[in-house]
């Protein structure tokens, strides 16, 4: 079980990064970085879930598939 949950979460966490790079070169970003030297807030937070999500994923996938061999 632990192995589904680990490969969903490692699928949304590419699915989250995909999206922050994305929302990091739109315009809103460039406002911001132009004016506070950051991306928006929200960029900034479906980078950071995304790589917390394909961390945990890819420990679940392989402490599930460990178990079981």
């Amino acid at each position: 079980m632990n192995n589904i949950v680990g490969f969903g979460l490692f699928a949304l966490g590419v699915i989250l990064l995909i999206f922050g790079f994305n929302a990091s070169q739109s315009f809103s970003s460039e406002v911001s970085r132009f004016f506070t030297g950051n991306p928006t807030d929200r960029a900034m937070w479906m980078i950071i879930g995304g790589a917390a999500a394909v961390v945990i994923g890819l420990f679940l996938a392989i402490t599930g598939a460990r178990r079981r061999g």
